[in-house]
């Protein structure tokens, strides 16, 4: 059994749905100390969500103004396992069939985790005193509201004045095989509620209500029309969707009093959050409606352009798998989108997406000797890359 699956398998066999960490981290920090990083743990949250958090550093020989740091970055919790009785075997116990490991965060993102810590081992055993310093960023937040995960992490750097260079998230990117996307960027989230107000009556008589309904179908029309920008070389348009609408009282003989649609933008980066909702206002306004709008912020989009960062990973992936990968914006959103803030270089990537949050996830163990490897050459190559600059 190679070192990375023997972390994996143990990371697997830790209970750790959200927001708890089931000792993962514990395992990491032990591994990772022995090899001269200063371990942190920083809890945050209600004592019924308590988040467990990880700010793990080892400082390479460059300080000042010359330092760079590459920080691994991801999540130990996982999402629950759905009915047991689904399951071929017990979520929590790594099982392996047919050349696959199975077992909840198999794919999202343990593995992933294995790989970095075993990359960083292996690295710094053949460089012990590399000019490149590395970081982990783990968090038991992620797949829950991530308030008291990645983000309080970033905020207790940022208040330091410690800002990394270099980011990579674990995350599972890849789709058909090992290597064939990396995530460079993400789009933004923004939720928006809006009541619109009627006056509710009897069906029998509108002429003594005001269907509010019908008076938000125009504008809901208009909306779900409106081009709102056309994207750029990275990023999809920005899309509206509409995910519930909420009226009436239940009886089939009353105009409701107010309708509450639920929507969402998913937007890149040639929209804000401030010109959708002015834009998105101003339909409103000009259908003449009597509505409230409350809006909510989940994340920015952000953008790595290639880099030093890109470069090293697609080299990595190239030589490790053969795979030309291709760079993409696509998908929900990550942790990625608070690390975006301190650190100029972001990207996610890990193994096959395929199987994450269904039941029996699992993936290849082929891919994971190849994972770890492409870890590791992304460090070699960055601080190969720092030790000739530094030289000149």
């Amino acid at each position: 059994m190679t070192q990375v699956l023997h972390l994996a398998e143990q990371l697997i066999a830790c209970p750790s749905v959200t927001p708890q960490d089931g000792g993962c981290q514990q395992i990491i920090a032990a591994r990772l100390r022995a090899l001269g990083f200063q371990c942190e743990t920083l809890e945050s949250g209600p004592d019924n969500f308590r988040v467990t958090n990880l700010w793990a550093r080892r400082a390479g020989r460059l300080t000042g103004s010359a330092a760079r740091t590459l920080v691994f970055a991801g999540h130990t919790d996982v999402v629950p396992t759905g009915p047991l009785e689904q399951w071929t075997s017990d979520p929590f116990t790594p099982t392996h069939r047919g050349g696959m490991l199975f077992g909840r965060g198999a794919s999202d993102m343990k593995t992933s985790l294995a790989a970095f810590v075993v990359a960083a081992e292996e690295f710094l055993a053949a460089h012990a005193d590399p000019a490149l310093s590395i970081a982990f960023l783990l968090t038991s937040d992620e797949e829950g509201p991530s308030v008291d995960g990645t983000v309080v992490v970033c905020d207790a750097l940022q208040r330091r004045g410690e800002t990394p260079d270099y980011c990579i998230v674990g995350e599972p990117t890849s789709v058909n095989r090992l290597g064939d996307m990396i995530k460079n960027g993400r789009r933004g989230t923004m939720s928006g509620k809006l009541t619109v107000r009627g006056i509710q009556g009897h069906i029998a008589y509108p002429q003594l209500a005001r269907n509010p309904i019908h008076q938000a179908a125009p504008a809901l029309a208009e909306l779900v029309a409106m081009q709102w920008d056309s994207g750029n070389d990275f990023f999809q348009p920005t899309s509206w969707q509409v995910s519930n609408i909420h009226a009436g009282t239940g009886a089939g003989n009353v105009i409701p009093g107010q309708v509450v649609i639920d929507f969402n933008f998913r937007f890149c980066t040639e929209s804000t959050p401030e010109s959708l909702q002015q834009r998105l206002r101003a339909v409103l306004d000009a259908h003449g409606l009597d509505y409230e709008l409350g809006w909510t912020i989940s994340g920015l989009p952000f953008l790595t352009r290639p880099g030093e960062l890109v470069a090293a990973l697609q080299s990595a992936i190239q030589t490790e798998t053969g795979i030309t990968t291709e760079l993409s914006t696509t998908g929900g959103t990550s942790d990625a989108r608070f690390i975006a803030k301190i650190c100029p270089q972001v990207v996610e990537f890990g193994p096959i997406n395929a199987t994450i949050h269904k039941i029996d996830e699992h993936l290849a163990v082929a891919d994971l000797e190849p994972l770890k490897n492409i870890y590791r050459r992304v460090l070699e190559s960055l601080d190969q890359a720092l030790q000739t600059q530094h030289a000149r």
